[in-house]
């Protein structure tokens, strides 16, 4: 057989040489918070997973999902962990089985024991609290040893499917770090795959297909406005568009329509990537004039090499000009990456715009950018982006140097 190949044998997947599929995992719990939470953390390690909070669900996904792993929450008022491992040894499970529970719990080392008596292949228990650093050495010989290969899903598929989803990265205020808004970025949860990054499923320019795409994004962008004021407070969302659906009149006016009315609505900014935006600042000077009616601001963004076309410039229709992750990142020990950062600052401030740093994925990089006299910085630094429920937990209150 070739290698990494899986054969399936009744029920048991069996997976020969090296695994290159992506891990699936079920959470079984009763409370639905933590099944939340255990499904996040296992899909930020690359598994696909499931739940379930009842025996009679654990059958449904053996069934149908082949799960690699069974996350099993243990709590002396949860589910009968008993009961799961019967079935577990009925249905022939032939994956791994994590018991989670109290780091004292006598009912957590009999999970183990028990399992272990029936044949199970069970893992050293994880007891809460728990870092996700030490899930990661539990569940480290389901993970891939080497990257899946992507999806061949065109968007129109993913569209039609109802797999896109918008995730949330957020912005910092430069000087207070405090959160000052949120980039939504689109992501593909594929039923096979997981989450897709969109460099797979983004359509070319000529696709039809990508006007669908934006207006999905405006859509569901909005949508979330509305969830996120609902579980906090107000956040400014920025939404990448490309500058061929605002050639079309009515597209901008939908755009106009879709913003909340809401008098908590601070207003939304759209980011058009620099080489578009540089062609085609004649447009976006008169979109940017029907927009700003609406309290919609457009931004430029991925600016790096190519600043010097915003030059000798009378006036630009952009609010933020956003620096390119790849003059950010590290700027500290290079030169040539912290002028080009202070040329896009000092044309931001030129204009009476803002200046944004992506990129900042260390305290040397924030540094820089403050001394620099970025207005707001983004980057893994302060987090990861992250799908909306994550999100909307995620409230950053307190400053990263503390």
């Amino acid at each position: 057989m070739n290698d990494g190949m899986v054969e399936l044998v009744g029920r048991r997947p069996v997976t020969f040489g090296r695994r290159k599929v992506t891990p699936r995992a079920c959470v079984a719990d009763s409370k639905r918070h933590l099944r939340a939470f255990l499904s996040e953390v296992l899909e930020d390690l690359g598994f696909v997973t499931s739940e379930c909070a009842s025996a009679d669900e654990l059958q449904t996904v053996l069934a149908s999902e082949l799960p690699d792993l069974i996350l099993l929450g243990v709590a002396t008022d949860g589910i009968e962990p008993g009961r799961f491992l019967e079935i577990l040894v009925r249905e022939a499970f032939a994956g791994k089985v994590l018991a989670v529970g109290a780091r004292e719990s006598i009912i957590v080392r009999a999970v183990r024991q028990v399992g272990e008596e029936y044949g199970l292949a069970m893992l050293p228990p994880l007891t809460t609290p728990f870092a996700a650093e030490t899930l990661r050495e539990r569940v480290a010989m389901l993970l891939p040893e080497e990257p899946a290969p992507s999806p061949a899903v065109h968007v129109g598929e993913a569209l039609h499917a109802g797999w896109l989803e918008l995730w949330y990265q957020s912005k910092i205020d430069a000087r207070t770090l405090v959160r000052s808004g949120a980039e939504a970025l689109v992501r593909m949860r594929h039923p096979t795959w997981g989450v897709v990054p969109p460099a797979y499923f983004i359509p070319e320019p000529h696709d039809p297909h990508l006007r669908d795409l934006s207006e999905f994004v405006i859509d569901r962008a909005m949508q979330d406005w509305h969830y996120l004021l609902e579980q906090q407070s107000p956040v400014d969302l920025s939404i990448n568009l490309p500058a061929s659906y605002l050639r079309e009149p009515q597209a901008v006016r939908d755009l106009c329509r879709r913003v909340p009315t809401h008098p908590a609505f601070g207003g939304l900014t759209v980011e058009i990537d620099s080489e578009e935006a540089i062609r085609d600042l004649d447009l976006l000077t008169e979109v940017a004039r029907e927009v700003g009616l609406h309290n919609i601001g457009l931004s430029i963004d991925n600016l790096g090499a190519n600043w010097p076309a915003l030059m000798e410039l009378d006036r630009i229709p952009f609010v933020k000009l956003k620096a390119d992750r790849q003059f950010v990142t590290g700027s500290g020990n290079d030169r040539l990456k912290r002028t080009v950062c202070r040329h896009i600052v000092e044309l931001a401030k030129g204009y009476g715009a803002r200046a944004v740093a992506q990129g900042v994925e260390s305290r040397a990089d924030l540094v820089v950018a403050n001394e620099l006299g970025f207005d707001l910085v983004q980057g893994f630094l302060f987090g990861k982006p992250m799908p909306l429920k994550k999100f909307a937990r995620s409230a950053l209150t307190k400053t990263v140097m503390e």
